[in-house]
């Protein structure tokens, strides 16, 4: 995985997290169902879920390979 590959990842789960952490804010600000309520926190939940998995798995690949990037750069010149 490339060094704009793990920025691209950790850019994308942290605007998920991001998103869901303001639009949380709002379902309970307002005056919603409860039926509602619940299902964005469900939506909320099951997103920024996958949003942590993603920050875990591109952490965990560049700790395993943490000079590739370099590597790739010095083989293109």
């Amino acid at each position: 995985m490339t060094s704009g590959e793990t920025w691209l990842l950790r850019a994308f789960a942290l605007w998920t997290i991001w998103v869901w952490g303001t639009r949380i804010w709002n379902v309970f600000s307002a005056d919603n169902s409860v039926g509602f309520i619940v299902v964005h926190v469900v939506l909320a939940l099951v997103s920024v879920a996958f949003a942590v998995a993603a920050l875990v798995v591109v952490s965990r690949v560049r700790r395993r390979n943490p000079d590739r990037h370099t590597e790739e750069l010095a083989s293109r010149g």
